[in-house]
């Protein structure tokens, strides 16, 4: 099938600016590359993160857009897997070499080479979007794909640690942030078998982190909350992006525990030796997962009825919607659906 040769798009020109109307052509079809219709795209913190220049590395114009659901448009010759018109997800990944050492050990996420979808590429706030057949993800029966994009960035970050970590059903997990990432790592945790803990800083999310899969809420601005678990958590999962009491939460680990860090932290995590040696723990993070961790995670949500919290706005809406998740108003992930006339 031919392709456009032009792309309407929703553009940064620079940081902290509004997103504006673009358009760019992008050139021929490559041999494994797909090409995407948009439909919906999840709009993720770190979109934000990159139109604003928060990590210091944005190179404008800047497309965001990598929670991308849509259907397949066209395909290169040596494209594999896919199919025209199949409903597939786009998540941070959108190219990966194939031959480096990550990639050869089914880890290719840790690519040096790859392209993540909105950095030097044109992400989903467009009309169309390309990327490797690698990275497109078929959308399986019982995942509705109005509400699917950020499963493919926020729910494979915090679901990737219980594949890789060997996360068991009889272990207890933490989870630190009742957002985007934190409300799906509950329900995820919950659906693998685990008893969960919610952590939170506002007492009026206890209610919901309850009915989102927490068997507990704590406190993690109250000493003596935070003491009432104390060496009882395997793993506690990091999902927010603020410092918090360190030592507070690695006293929550068990022996062998873990604390696991999902939320691009704004200074340096400090831990005391003595914390990680006595008790053999450990402190570590990951990025997104590999594409096998992405079927994986979607069969997940399919089989167990587990989907984001989203609200929807149009894309010709997206400076609205931007500006709504700046303000932390988000409940819990923004979902942009393509207007393009």
């Amino acid at each position: 099938m031919s392709t456009s040769t032009t792309i309407r798009a929703w553009a940064a020109q620079e940081a902290t600016r509004p997103v504006t109307p673009f358009s760019y052509d992008p050139g021929p079809l490559g041999a494994e590359e797909v090409e995407i219709r948009v439909e919906h795209c999840g709009l993720c913190h770190s979109d934000l993160s990159m139109i604003d220049n928060e990590w210091g590395f944005s190179g404008y114009p800047v497309v965001g857009g990598h929670e991308v659901i849509g259907s397949v448009v066209a395909l290169g010759a040596n494209a594999k897997g896919l199919k025209l018109g199949q409903k597939v997800g786009l998540g941070w990944m959108a190219q990966s070499c194939q031959t480096c050492k990550p990639c050869l050990s089914g880890e290719p996420q840790m690519c040096r080479a790859g392209v993540p979808t909105i950095v030097g590429h044109h992400g989903g706030f467009a009309e169309r979007v390309r990327a490797h057949w690698l990275w497109v993800a078929p959308i399986p029966e019982g995942v509705n794909p109005a509400d699917a994009g950020p499963l493919l960035c926020g729910g494979l970050t915090v679901f990737s640690p219980f594949l890789n970590f060997d996360i068991k059903p009889t272990h207890r997990v933490g989870v630190v942030g009742i957002g985007g990432l934190g409300h799906l790592a509950l329900k995820f945790a919950r659906a693998w078998g685990c008893e969960v803990t919610a952590f939170t800083s506002s007492e009026s999310k206890r209610d919901e982190a309850l009915s989102l899969g927490a068997h507990k809420v704590v406190s993690s601005v109250d000493a003596a909350s935070m003491k009432s678990i104390a060496g009882r958590l395997d793993m506690v999962i990091v999902t927010v992006n603020a410092m918090l009491n360190w030592k507070a939460l690695m006293g929550t680990l068990a022996p062998n525990g873990r604390l696991h860090v999902v939320g691009v932290l704004p200074a340096p995590l400090e831990v005391e030796s003595f914390a990680l040696i006595g008790g053999q723990r450990s402190v570590s993070g990951s990025p997104t997962g590999s594409r096998q961790d992405i079927d994986t995670m979607l069969e997940f949500a399919a089989r167990h009825g587990i989907a984001p919290q989203t609200e929807h706005f149009p894309m010709s809406r997206i400076n609205d919607a931007l500006d709504h998740l700046r303000a932390g108003k988000a409940r819990y992930r923004v979902v942009l659906d393509a207007d393009f006339a």
